[in-house]
C-alpha cells in the first residue's frame, strides 16, 4: 500500500485520487488558519514555487481538532490561504487526523510512522516518488528545514 491508494475530497468537495501525484515528491501537511504555526503557509508556498517544476507537490489538509483553530468552511479556509499567504498548492476538504473519525489517509500515515497520533497542526509527511513515506516531521519543524530532504528526493 502507498499514499497513491487513497482518494480524498479536494477543498471544492470533488473526489481526487492521490494516484494523480504518482512520480512526484509529496509533502502532506495538516493545516490550520488560526494557529501559531499558520505562518508556515508562507514557507510551504515558497517551497512549492521553487520545486513544483521539478516534481514537488504539497497537499494541505485543514483540521479543526486542535483548539478549534480552523473552524471556518472549506471555502473560507481556501480564501484565507490564498489572500494571506498566496497559496497555490492543492488544498483539501477539512478532515480529522486523530480519533474515531480520523481520515483513512491519516490512519495509514500514522500507522506507517510508528502509530503516534498527530500532535498538533502542521505535522508533515514527506512521501517519495514511489508513494512510500520517507519521513514524518513534527509541527515545529519549519518548511525551510525540509528543503534539503526535498531536494535530495527530487534529484
Amino acid at each position: 500500500m502507498t499514499v497513491y491508494d487513497f482518494t480524498v475530497d479536494n477543498i471544492e468537495g470533488t473526489s481526487q485520487p492521490l494516484s494523480e501525484f504518482k512520480n512526484k515528491v509529496v509533502l502532506i501537511v495538516n493545516t490550520a488558519s488560526k494557529c501559531g504555526f499558520t505562518q508556515q503557509f508562507a514557507g510551504l508556498e515558497a517551497l512549492y514555487e521553487k520545486y513544483r517544476e521539478k516534481g514537488l507537490v504539497i497537499l494541505g489538509f485543514p483540521c479543526n481538532q486542535f483548539k478549534q483553530q480552523d473552524p471556518n468552511s472549506n471555502q473560507d479556509i481556501l480564501e484565507f490561504c490564498q489572500l494571506n499567504y498566496g497559496v497555490t498548492f492543492p488544498m483539501f476538504a477539512k478532515i480529522d487526523v486523530n480519533g474515531s473519525e480520523r481520515a483513512p489517509l491519516y490512519d495509514y500515515l500514522i500507522s506507517e510512522t510508528g502509530g503516534e497520533d498527530i500532535e498538533w497542526n502542521f505535522a508533515k509527511f514527506l512521501i517519495g516518488k514511489d508513494g512510500q513515506i520517507v519521513k514524518r516531521f513534527a509541527p515545529k519543524v519549519t518548511p525551510e528545514e525540509l528543503e534539503t530532504d526535498i531536494a535530495t528526493l527530487l534529484a
